[in-house]
């Protein structure tokens, strides 16, 4: 299929779903902010094990901004009404069904604290199943629901729960405020260590309240799953019920500088864990087994201390012990996987092109073939002819959808935002390639302001993507939406530049060691190329803006690009690279990225290090950070603020408290966005 092809078909569905586009819109508004943070959100969807019906989550917000989250059940094949199954104040979330689909399962905190609840869908009210000290953060039920496994933070060093929970209180109590450390790492994130570790607790479903489950993880020392990112995904009970498998690192790797993620497997009475991927020193990570038990298939990585490398899938006969790569020859890394109702398909998603799409995986040929490769989406479940999946797009914030399983026979579940989008006017968008680096093949994406009108050259936004392993595809964001920039005038361009995800493994690693030379090449290039192909696309009046990497890309223009700007938006930017080294809480990721250690290789680090180039600065720039950013701390921004407003360079700086690596908070978000936006209307649309 051709660009041109997609393009055509995305904006034929969205017509049909009654999605208001371009000028065929019945008076709409251009997208703004004020409509982004009040989209409901579709969460916590749960497929029952017959295939019949869907269990989710949907946070509503009015508008007023105040938001209330229930439970839903629908059937998949459209019949009937849909049944909200909770309406109580709080959030629902993480749901399950039992083994024979009469029970739902659910975290909520009704009373404070983050329980399990169950509720028959017969009838009747959610009954509280576990009464513990400690909030549960996630679960996993045995297939025969007869367990469950849960994670708590607890205290390595305590025998119970109870132990845990009061070392808790008496260190909110503490009237000291220091905090003690003896080794790395001592932050993540946005938190600072408290010593606590999260652990697998599982215990028996059999009608009686959870009070003492057993600790399966006792005395581990490290995170499992692993903080912050990873959930329940990397946890899962064996088929019989017998043994927890879950990810992890092993006791004497470093949690700063190595990514060596091992899976264990446990006994559920606990007990000595034993490693299955002993071997491999690199990632293991999603432990998924065939419904028969025969198959275990997961995802691993084979280079140390890199995480962005490709996730092979891997499959291991549990009868006879063999293990191979499924799939060695393709070149996508797969992000989720799951096993069809045959034990030997797996059905799985991974980034392509600018999309993330989903794949039928052979395991027995190493046959891959794509399913549906539009838009952004994620597996919920399989039936014995259909796929369950949650479908987003740049024009779509997210539903649910069937497909038969070979892709045919599209059908929309859930319309959680019809009423909302019907008032919107989204930028008509097409995906674009030119000639970069090497002269190889770079993807990106235009997108038309929402008030184009042919003949008009239109200012551009320039976004460019964090990670730096990362994509501004297809998809919908909650935080830096492109949409946003077409809703308020501007021609909107993302470019995936060498380094990305989702072009072959090759494409994602010739940024390491080289991240101010190919990304900038393929920068120039590609805003080249489209605005030559995209008459109505004014270059002369362009603003780049990017957060983290797309920051740091920022400060590297600034010096080694300094007259292809009106202006620039650096978010959480890197500014010096020896200072960030030695502030930065996963090692790793600069070890990997730059060959070492500072010590090891500062020549190289020295070599891509925007501070070296300051003389060059000269573009207005607006900086923005969040002084809870522990990945690229803030210090990073008000260097560059400062140096700026020393020079003369015009300048401004949003810093925010109480946020992280992220813009979390709505009315902060709204702040975020009339900072941008002006800024950028002050330096392009004089």
């Amino acid at each position: 299929m051709t660009i041109t092809m997609k393009k055509t078909a995305i904006i034929l569905a969205l017509a049909a779903a009654g999605v208001a586009f371009g000028a065929n819109a019945a008076s709409p508004e251009p997208f703004k902010v004020q409509h982004l943070v009040k989209m409901n959100k579709l969460h916590s969807t749960a497929l029952s094990n017959d295939g019949t019906k869907v269990v989710y989550a949907v946070k509503n917000i009015d508008d007023n901004g105040e938001a209330e989250s229930d439970l839903y059940l629908q059937m998949i094949d459209g019949s009937g009404e849909v049944k909200r199954l909770t309406s109580m104040k709080g959030t629902e979330h993480t749901v399950s069904f039992s083994h024979d689909d009469k029970k739902i399962y659910f975290l909520a905190a009704r009373d404070g604290s983050s329980q399990l609840f169950e509720l028959a869908l017969d009838g009747g009210e959610a009954r509280q199943i576990s009464k513990l000290p400690l909030d549960i953060e996630g679960y996993k039920l045995s297939q025969d629901t007869q367990q469950v496994v849960f994670n708590m933070r607890v205290f390595p060093e305590c025998k119970d729960l109870a132990c845990s929970a009061d070392k808790f209180v008496s260190e909110a109590e503490r009237q000291s405020t220091g905090r003690e450390y003896k080794q790395l790492m001592v932050r993540h994130w946005d938190t600072w260590g408290d010593h606590a570790r999260s652990h697998l607790f599982v215990a028996p479903l059999n009608g009686e309240t959870i009070t003492a489950p057993v600790d399966v993880t006792m005395g581990l020392d490290t995170e499992t799953p692993p903080k912050p990112f990873s959930g329940m995904e990397e946890v899962t009970f064996t088929p019989d019920g017998k043994y927890v498998v879950y990810s992890a690192k092993a006791p004497s790797t470093s949690q700063a500088w190595e990514t060596n993620y091992d899976l264990w497997q446990v006994p559920v009475t606990g007990g000595q864990a034993k490693n299955l991927t002993e071997a491999n020193k690199a990632w293991d990570a999603q432990p998924t087994f065939s419904t028969d038990g025969r198959y275990m298939a997961y995802l691993a990585m084979t280079k140390p201390g890199f995480e962005a490398d490709r996730y092979r899938i891997m499959l291991r006969d549990t009868v006879t012990g063999q293990e191979k790569e499924v799939a060695p020859l393709w070149d996508r890394s797969a992000s989720s996987l799951m096993f069809a109702s045959d034990n030997r398909t797996l059905y799985v998603t991974a980034q392509d092109l600018g999309q993330v799409s989903i794949f039928e995986v052979n395991t027995q040929f190493g046959d891959v073939k794509t399913v549906y490769n539009e838009g952004s989406n994620s597996l919920v479940g399989l039936t014995q002819d259909k796929i369950v999946f949650n479908h987003k797009s740049l024009v779509e914030p997210g539903d649910l959808y069937t497909m038969s399983l070979d892709g045919q026979n599209m059908s929309r579940l859930t319309e959680v935002n019809k009423e909302k989008l019907a008032n919107i006017k989204f930028g008509e968008f097409e995906q674009f390639s030119f000639k970069g680096w090497n002269n190889e093949e770079v993807y990106g994406y235009w997108i038309k302001p929402s008030n184009y009108q042919e003949g008009k050259k239109y200012p551009v936004a320039y976004l460019v993507h964090g990670g730096p392993q990362g994509s501004f595809g297809n998809s919908f964001s909650s935080r830096w939406n492109a949409q946003l920039w077409a809703g308020a005038g501007y021609g909107v361009v993302m470019v995936d530049f060498h380094g990305s995800t989702g072009y072959g493994q090759a494409f994602t690693d010739s940024i390491s060691k080289d991240w101010g030379g190919k990304p900038l090449e393929d920068l120039q290039k590609g805003l080249a190329a489209v605005t030559q192909q995209q008459k109505w696309l004014d270059g002369d009046k362009a603003c780049a803006l990017g957060g983290s990497y797309g920051g740091y890309m920022m400060n590297w223009i600034q010096g080694n690009w300094n007259d292809g700007f009106k202006c620039l938006v650096n978010h959480a930017g890197l500014f010096d690279m020896r200072s960030m080294y030695y502030v930065t809480e996963e090692l790793w990721f600069p070890e990997y990225e730059f060959g070492g250690t500072y010590q090891d290789n500062k020549e190289l680090f020295e070599k891509f290090n925007p501070v070296n180039y300051v003389e060059n600065w000269q573009t207005p720039m607006l900086v923005i950070h969040g002084e809870k950013d522990f990945r690229v701390p803030y210090g990073q921004g008000l260097a560059a603020f400062s140096f700026m407003q020393r020079k003369g360079i015009p300048s401004e700086l949003l810093i925010y408290p109480d946020e992280n690596h992220w813009i979390l908070n709505p009315d902060n978000l709204e702040q975020w966005y009339a900072n941008v936006l002006g800024w950028m209307d002050r330096w392009t649309k004089k």
